[in-house]
């Protein structure tokens, strides 16, 4: 563990957590968020962000491909984020990798509730194939909710036959009934996320839905025809059982499933790339899956 990863769960144990779990309402969660994701979330040199028709934000840092993009989905609990404050990772995923990333600015659930955020996720899919992207032209890619979104996309994909080149996310949130013994294992471990606070945010989330809805919690969704998924998830966060039983659930489904864990990292790391080595190591990692799927795809 390097010395920024040990200082940054300090800070987090300190700062971060006890705020997460006194914050009052969802609104003042996304503030916050917005506020800090300039410190927390650095994003990388000669980042391109414009925003374009249709609630689609297009991230580069650097040189791209043509005809390849990342479909992200951002994370924040389906309470907070946007692409601005998630452009830092998908500015440094998009110059690694050298593809471009689309994101949507899909609707929170304070202010349209679910299936509103997966509905936007599907129509951005929508709009990347009425750009003329074939679907093995694009990777899915998330973080944390945008993780569970992105895999829940996937699998909606792979009933119609129309499954992207692969995916990639990142401590993703895949069972909102709350069935992980994570939750409880990690509940004192995880420097970042209060456990006390998740059954409030779900029911924030899910509202009248069933929490295996697998709109909602991918790991009761099927995935016919799969393609390459790419999982990462840290052993100590409370969400560890959502990656490591998405991951069997995968494989189960003949899927060829990559996996990634820290023992340590405090959940979503990723996004804290500019601050943590690990972040820039991980997400090396994850832009040589895109390119090799892609290339898998093009040939």
């Amino acid at each position: 563990m390097s010395w920024q990863l040990s200082a940054l769960n300090t800070g987090l144990r300190l700062l971060a957590k006890p705020r997460l779990g006194r914050t009052p309402c969802p609104e003042a969660a996304a503030r916050d968020l917005d506020r800090h994701a300039p410190l927390l979330m650095r994003q990388p040199a000669h980042l391109l962000h414009l925003q374009r028709p249709g609630g689609l934000h297009w991230i580069s840092a650097g040189a791209c491909a043509p005809r390849q993009v990342i479909l992200y989905l951002h994370g924040g609990g389906y309470i907070s984020g946007n692409p601005r404050t998630h452009q830092g990772v998908m500015g440094r995923l998009s110059k690694l990798s050298g593809v471009e990333v689309c994101a949507p600015d899909y609707p929170l659930a304070q202010n349209l509730p679910f299936p509103a955020p997966f509905e936007a996720a599907s129509a951005a899919w929508g709009r990347l194939r009425g750009l003329g992207y074939a679907p093995p032209q694009v990777v899915l890619a998330g973080d944390s909710a945008g993780g569970g979104l992105a895999l829940a996309l996937l699998s909606v994909l792979c009933i119609r036959g129309e499954a992207p080149a692969g995916a990639v996310v990142f401590s993703p949130w895949t069972d909102l009934a709350m069935t992980g013994e994570s939750l409880a294992r990690n509940a004192a471990a995880d420097p970042f996320l209060p456990v006390g606070r998740i059954s409030e945010l779900v029911e924030i989330v899910a509202g009248d839905l069933p929490r295996r809805d697998p709109r909602l919690s991918p790991l009761y969704a099927d995935f016919p025809g799969c393609p390459p998924v790419r999982l990462c998830w840290a052993g100590s966060e409370i969400l560890a059982d959502d990656g490591a039983r998405m991951a069997a659930r995968l494989r189960s489904a003949g899927a060829r499933v990559e996996v990634e864990t820290h023992p340590l990292a405090p959940h979503a790391w990723p996004v804290f790339d500019g601050w943590l080595p690990e972040a820039r190591a991980t997400l090396r990692r994850a832009a040589r899956f895109v390119q090799d799927v892609l290339c898998e795809t093009s040939r």
